[in-house]
């Protein structure tokens, strides 16, 4: 039975029975594509309804094994800081050489953002689910060897380089789901969960089960393990030709999108943000525990305890927050979060106490938080789709390379003035990124955009009226 459309009328549509959420939160109505045989040209405001990450069971496998191999992502990052320690004494190295662990992923992250939209292009995101987590597998099994300490900086950077691509994959992934805020501030706290834990089992191993530095990572070859089969399994349909059919372009045209993306500032200003942002984040992750015991004369596994505090803040932030972010808007919320921080950070410097620090490097944490996912939903909202993998990808991977750079930083500068130059360098870290974000960052036009979804709106309740009245006539 062939039903006439109205194009004036026509939406984006699915499923006639109900709306779909929009990225702003808004309703989103499906078009009738031509009712139930016709044809139509949706209209110039009609906008494709974006998945949701629990819309069928697919899409639910895949979010929970994004979420796993965040889980494995922040346990990496987080061992650093809580092994440093241990590290100097085996290989008996100083603290500018023990730095490097920090700095050898760069390269690894390097790669990955230089080869991100490519893997996409040419696997798919099957491509990065394969590639990152057997990346992870292969490092950690050469890790428990305790190879010679050169070769265990080089075995990192394999690490680095499977930690940019699931990153940059699963950030863009997750970042064009509807509600992306809350659901990326999820994600970021899976990440969080496992930076929260990795210390926490690490310091306890060593320190109350009298095991040597690199037994932690037996614990990390099974994760890996997990992670790989899981995201294999559920990533494997998505291909590179569909990849390519999905974002209605071709393979020439999917390498000039990261050429266009590179050319926006929005990429730019995103890139060099999340470095500051990581490079913040795990500067303080990886050498709070140093700090804790040579400054605040803490013992050992207090001193794991207080990484885990700080961990455990940032995971509270990035899922309590999130929903503040999605209603507060990414322009005055990324400001707010970043003030409280150096606010805390601020007490954290001057009160010259183990327990007070301990409370407000918590903080410091919950603060950071949602900063990673507000500034990868800023710019899904400030670039056209066809840009979001590449700039996204590349954004994440660069600033990957935060985790690198400022630790390594950090550890030059306390080889010569000691651990407690750690404050004031994360302090003017914050201020930089505040005035990063304030200064270089394009406003999100608010307004415009509920325009256009008010119009969007009401268009979308005539057309489902009209499917109504159809469906109830057919019957």
């Amino acid at each position: 039975m062939g039903v006439t459309s109205h194009p004036a009328d026509a939406l984006e549509l699915q499923d006639p029975h109900r709306l779909i959420q929009s990225h702003q939160g808004q309703e989103d109505y499906i078009s009738t594509n031509g009712g139930l045989g016709g044809s139509a040209v949706p209209p110039e405001h009609a906008v494709s309804a974006l998945p949701t990450w629990n819309q069928n069971k697919a899409n639910v496998f895949k979010t929970f094994s994004t979420f796993s191999a965040f889980i494995i992502m922040g346990a990496n990052d987080a061992a650093y800081g809580a092994l440093i320690p241990y590290l100097e004494q085996y290989y008996h190295i100083t603290y500018l050489v023990v730095s490097l662990v920090f700095l050898s992923p760069l390269v690894g992250y390097v790669a990955s953002a230089a080869l991100i939209n490519l893997v996409h292009v040419h696997f798919g995101q099957r491509g990065v689910a394969l590639i990152g987590p057997a990346c992870h597998l292969i490092a950690y099994v050469v890790i428990v060897l305790h190879p010679p300490y050169p070769l265990l900086v080089l075995v990192f950077i394999l690490a680095g380089f499977g930690n940019g691509l699931l990153d940059a994959g699963w950030n863009a992934h997750v970042g064009n789901l509807a509600n992306a805020n809350e659901v990326l501030g999820f994600l970021h706290g899976f990440y969080g969960l496992g930076a929260v834990l990795s210390p926490l089992i690490a310091t306890a191993m060593i320190t109350r089960a009298d095991l040597m530095w690199y037994s932690f990572y037996y614990v990390m070859i099974g994760a890996a393990a997990l992670e790989l089969a899981t995201s294999v399994a559920s990533f494997w349909p998505e291909t590179g030709s569909k990849y390519r059919s999905t974002n209605g372009t071709e393979h020439s045209q999917n390498k000039g999108a990261t050429r266009d993306a590179l050319e926006k500032r929005v990429t730019w200003v995103a890139a060099i943000f999340l470095l500051v942002y990581v490079g913040i984040e795990v500067a303080l992750g990886g050498w709070i525990v140093t700090f804790m015991i040579r400054v605040r004369n803490g013992d050992p596994f207090a001193a794991g305890i207080s990484a885990t505090g700080f961990w455990l803040g940032i995971t509270a932030g990035r899922v309590i927050l999130g929903f503040v972010t999605a209603r507060v808007g990414e322009d005055l919320s990324i400001v707010l979060y970043l003030v409280g921080a150096a606010v805390c950070q601020l007490l954290f410097w001057l009160i010259p106490s183990f327990i007070g620090g301990s409370i407000a490097v918590a903080f410091v944490g919950f603060f950071l938080g949602p900063l990673f996912p507000a500034a990868v939903v800023a710019v899904t909202k400030l670039l056209p789709k066809h840009m979001h993998v590449p700039a996204i990808g590349f954004a994440a991977a660069f600033g990957g390379c935060g985790a690198a750079v400022l630790p390594f930083g950090v550890g030059a500068i306390a080889q010569r003035a000691g651990v407690q130059v750690l404050q004031p360098v994360i302090v003017a870290m914050l201020v930089l990124a505040t005035s990063l974000w304030a200064i270089g960052m394009p406003r999100i036009k608010r307004g415009a955009d509920d325009d256009r979804l008010g119009r969007m709106t009401a268009a979308g309740k005539r057309a489902a009226r009209k499917v109504s009245r159809r469906c109830a006539a057919f019957v």
